[in-house]
């Protein structure tokens, strides 16, 4: 299988590439039925996630004793509009959503920070995001995380591990081609945390970086590593304007 899939990857590496006119969400390359899960919140597991970062939201934890809820309050309309902002640069760091979760359990509630891809970070993370749903991302070029952006533009064109590959090849030379039977994505990150039915779990996207990496045989970038800010944020402003789709669902 291993094989099969690596003469699939070199198959579309030789075919020739194609533009795509205009941005498209993956949603938009699922089945009928994979979209009505994402769409009904009677089917979409990642539900199960929001609830538990509801439930998250109002618990006190740390020596402070205090909930996400006892600084932000109602978070309907605390964390409308939050989530298409990261990543972006607090206090003179680049943060991600998830980042900046752990960041305020430190130094608000003085609580250890949750470990990436845990249940409870996750569940935190998607119930912020869920509140901006709809919304469009709006993360934009400035002064202050030029620099990143930069890099991260630099990590999306690199070519990478034994195949030798960049995110750009394939998320935007060859958008649209087959690869294994399946359609290749633009590769917009408009619906983290998703729920993928290949996993039967929800995750981030830097997992689904780390998978991506993974496939070319690279070294992933670390969990809340600075590389891994840069590229979501190159990732984030490849996609403004674009409606957050947060809870998404995938194959």
């Amino acid at each position: 299988m291993k094989l099969l899939s690596v003469f699939a990857l070199l198959l579309a590496i030789l075919c020739p590439a194609t533009s795509f006119a205009a941005r498209q969400s993956s949603y938009e390359l699922m089945t009928p039925e994979n979209q009505a899960m994402q769409d009904d919140p009677n089917l979409n597991p990642a539900q199960f996630w929001v609830m538990d970062g509801q439930s998250l939201w109002q618990e006190r934890v740390g020596k402070r004793n205090i909930s996400c809820a006892s600084c932000h309050g109602e978070s309907k309309t605390a964390m409308r509009g939050v989530a298409v902002q990261f990543p972006k640069m607090v206090q003179g760091k680049l943060q991600t959503l998830e980042g900046q979760i752990n960041q305020c359990r430190v130094t608000r509630q003085h609580a250890p920070r949750l470990a990436y891809e845990s249940k409870e970070l996750l569940a935190l993370t998607v119930f912020v995001a869920t509140q901006s749903k709809g919304m469009p991302i709006a993360v934009e070029e400035t002064p202050t995380n030029k620099a990143s952006l930069q890099k991260g533009r630099q990590w999306f064109d690199t070519r990478m591990g034994q195949l030798n590959l960049s995110c750009a090849q394939c998320h935007e030379d060859r958008a649209g081609l087959k690869l294994g039977g399946s359609s290749i994505p633009q590769g917009h990150p408009t619906a983290y945390p998703i729920y993928r039915l290949e996993w039967q779990n929800l995750g981030s996207l830097q997992r689904r970086l780390r998978n991506c990496m993974s496939g070319v045989r690279a070294q992933q970038f670390e969990y809340g590593s600075p590389e891994m800010a840069q590229l979501e944020l190159f990732l984030m402003w490849r996609a403004r304007g674009m409606p957050l789709e947060t809870p998404g669902v995938r194959p």
